[in-house]
Formats: C-alpha cells, structure tokens, sequence
C-alpha cells in the first residue's frame, strides 16, 4: 500500500521527519521540555525497573521479615547476596550521567557512544564521590586552586547540558575534520574538549544551578501543613495537558518524594473517570471510560484526561480538586518512594519499605474523592442530553428552512484546469456520492 501511494506522486516522511517536523511546534519551552523528555524518557526502563528492586530490597530488608528466616538486617547486610542486590540497584543511579550523556548525543545528532564515555567520565573512580564529599568523608579536588571538581552522581543537569553541548560541538568537528582522518582526530577533539567543560565549566555551573533548584524545590515540599502536596497535586495534570510535564523527572530525579504527590494527582483523575463510565447511560463513553480508568490507576492517564475529563471539563476540574486533597494527605503521612516512574497500582512496590500502608490509604482516599465529587458535582447524564437534543433541532430545522436559488460565484481555490466532477477517475466523487462539484487540475 506504501508503495502504491508513492507511486502517486504523493509526499512521503519517515518517523524522524515527523519528529524533527513536532519538535517545531509549540513555544521555546515547550520544545526545551520536550527535548528534555526525548533525552529522559528512553532511560525511564532502567531507572523504573531499579527502583522496583529497591522497593522489593526494602520490604525484604527488616527484622520481621528476616526473622521468618532465622536472621537480622544485620547479619543480611553482611552477606554476599545484599552486596548482588546493590550491585542490581545502585548501578543505573550511579552511572546516571552516563545514561543521560548517552541518551542526549542519541537525541541531539551527537555518536552516542561518545556521550557514554564523557558521561563515565563525570562519575570516573579517580574523582571523589560526590555523596561521600556531601557526608563530609571526602573533599573536592581544588583544579587551578579555585574549580572545585567531584562526581556527578545522581546529577541531571550537568549531564543533559554535557550532551547537548557534545552533540552540537561533535557535528561542528565533522564539518570541519577529513574523512580520512575522522576515525581518529573527531573523538580525539571531542574529547579534549568537553572532558574540560565538563569538569571545569558545565559541571560547576549547572551542578549550582542544580543545587539552588533542588533547595528551593525542597523548600517548598517542606512548607507546613502539606501545602506543597497540595499545590503540586493540583496543579500537576493541568501541566500533563500542556506537554510540559516531562520537567518533574528532573525534580523526580533528585527528590523521588514528589512520587507520592504525582500519584495522587494521577489517582484522582482515575476516580473521576469511573465515575463517569458508572454514571453514564451512553454505552460509547462507557466503553471508552472504564479502560480509561484502567490506564490510569496503571500509571498512564492521557486516555482518561483527553478521552473523558477534559472532554465534558467538570470531571477534570473535580479530579484536580481530588488530586489536590490527595497530594495534601501524601504530604501529611510524609510518604517517599524507593524510585520514580511508576505510579499508583505499580508504584506500589516502591512503597514496600514499611510505606505500603499508608500508601494505599492515600491512593484509595484520592481515588474515592475523586469518583465522588465527579458523581455528585462534575457529571450529569441529562446535561449531555440536553446538547444532544440541541444539536438535533439545530439539524432538523436546518434542512427545513427554504433557500432561495440564486446565481453564486465560487472562487477556486488554486489555479488550474477546471474539470467535469462525472471525469474525476474516482466512483466516490464522480458518481455524486460525495455532492455536487467540479475539480480543477492544479
């Protein structure tokens, strides 16, 4: 079929020309965003799956389970099979720049294998560890007596910039460089380069920003009363609508509490969801309503915002209430996950940790207040109805009404030869089907 329709004459474009042609949509940061989630997404598996594996460590690793098998935390910490389950859990986090560098020179037209090298650069061995220089039990490295240099464990800034800057600086290289010298004088050049910035300049600046965003983040997390689970779990879905919501894995990234507070914005809209496949007479939007609640207490809730909420409008504006008091309550019972990336039924394994009950308390308190402020204030069947039968009367007095005859002129809109409908080598046309007309041959 792809190639009958080429064969017409018709323009054609790959899946990375649709891409390249998206990213041109939307304002500055919206596309700043969604490179950001180009870069980040691709990497969510391996973060998800690790962070399943702490949850699972976690609920293991207590005295009351252990005791079951005749030992301590202790004594299991000590054995060569918790030294595995580190080895299965941290590694992802502590060569994370590594991912990110990689991932961005694979987004931004940069050799990935390139940017996973510079990546492992910024965490190498020969440099301090960058949570042992904050638990004080080591010191940066002073270069020129005034830069000073660590890892970059755990960091997502310093590393998304390293790639960007990497990629873009590798393809001016390219231009510039011979082929025949390619092989060796490109990543050669790179880097010397980047290895600098990135252990000089990028890392320190955006390592500072890093931290300022990171404080000022965990400042307000930390407001009393659960006002920043409140904020955040009302506001979180109403920046999943506008695309830009790829912004919370960087804070995901470093303070994987806010796990907890997306959830319950993410339940919420779930419960008003089923509310409305329950309440609803339509077998259409039942039918697309409770697979969509579905999706969404499995952690995906675009089918449920676009299919169903924001559709009718007041069952989103009551899940974002719902999402509201769920993140307030999140908040309250100080709920922090083992990981990040995958919420609400899934997500319950990173709460394993002596967390689990409190975590279904606030993923079913969220859900039930979103059905129910759904069910009694965001849907009602006879105001569907009502537009129907609107648009119906709308209709039939239309086709009604008389039109006069009357000589009209019809402006073309190209130019071209004008030809006969009943000549157009197409039955659905020419027959009439589709209505009266002509067609112009540009």
């Amino acid at each position: 079929m792809y190639d009958e329709v080429v064969a017409l004459g018709l323009p054609t474009s790959s899946k990375e020309d649709m891409k390249a042609e998206a990213a041109k949509q939307g304002n500055w940061f919206q596309r700043a965003i969604r490179s950001f989630g180009d870069v980040f997404v691709p990497l969510l598996p391996a973060i998800v799956a690790t962070g399943l594996f702490m949850g699972i460590r976690g609920a293991i690793n207590n005295d009351t389970v252990l005791a079951l098998f005749g030992t301590t935390s202790k004594a299991f910490a000590a054995t060569d099979f918790y030294t595995y389950t580190v080895v299965l859990t941290d590694t992802a986090f502590a060569f994370f720049p590594a991912l990110i560098c990689w991932s961005a020179f694979n987004v931004f037209g940069g050799s990935p294998l390139l940017g996973l090298v510079l990546g492992l650069m910024m965490v190498n061995n020969a440099l301090p560890n960058a949570w042992d220089v904050v638990s004080g039990a080591a010191k940066p490295i002073y270069f020129f007596d005034f830069i000073p240099v660590v890892g970059y464990q755990n960091s997502v800034l310093p590393a998304f910039f390293v790639g960007l800057i990497g990629a873009k600086f590798e393809q001016w290289v390219r231009k510039w460089v011979p082929d025949v010298l390619d092989l060796l004088l490109r990543p050669l050049v790179v880097f010397a380069v980047m290895s600098a910035l990135a252990l000089f300049i990028i890392g320190p600046v955006f390592h500072t920003v890093e931290s300022y965003v990171l404080a000022d983040t965990e400042w307000i997390l930390a407001l009393p009363f659960g006002l920043a689970g409140l904020v955040l779990g009302g506001i979180q879905q109403i920046i999943v609508v506008t695309g830009v919501h790829h912004v919370f894995n960087l804070l995901e990234a470093n303070l994987i509490s806010n796990n907890a507070i997306i959830t319950a914005a993410m339940t919420a809209q779930a419960g008003a969801t089923l509310a409305v496949g329950v309440k609803t007479k339509d077998s259409k939007l039942k039918a697309l309503a409770f697979p969509a609640s579905l999706s969404a207490v499995l952690g995906i809730t675009e089918p449920a915002i676009f299919g169903v909420n924001l559709r009718f409008g007041k069952p989103f504006i009551m899940g974002l209430i719902a999402g509201a008091a769920g993140g307030w309550l999140a908040s309250i019972l100080n709920l922090a996950g083992t990981g990040f990336g995958v919420t609400i039924v899934p997500g319950t394994l990173l709460y394993l940790n002596g967390q689990v009950l409190k975590y279904v308390i606030m993923v079913l308190v969220t859900l039930a207040l979103g059905f129910a402020l759904t069910w009694i204030f965001g849907y009602k069947e006879e105001e569907v109805e009502a537009q129907t039968e609107v648009v119906a009367e709308d209709i039939a007095s239309a086709g009604s009404a008389p039109v006069a005859l009357q000589a009209e002129t019809i402006a073309a809109p190209l130019k071209g030869e004008v030809v006969a409908l009943e000549n157009v080598n197409d039955p659905v046309f020419s027959s009439g089907a589709m209505g009266k007309g002509a067609a112009i041959k540009p």
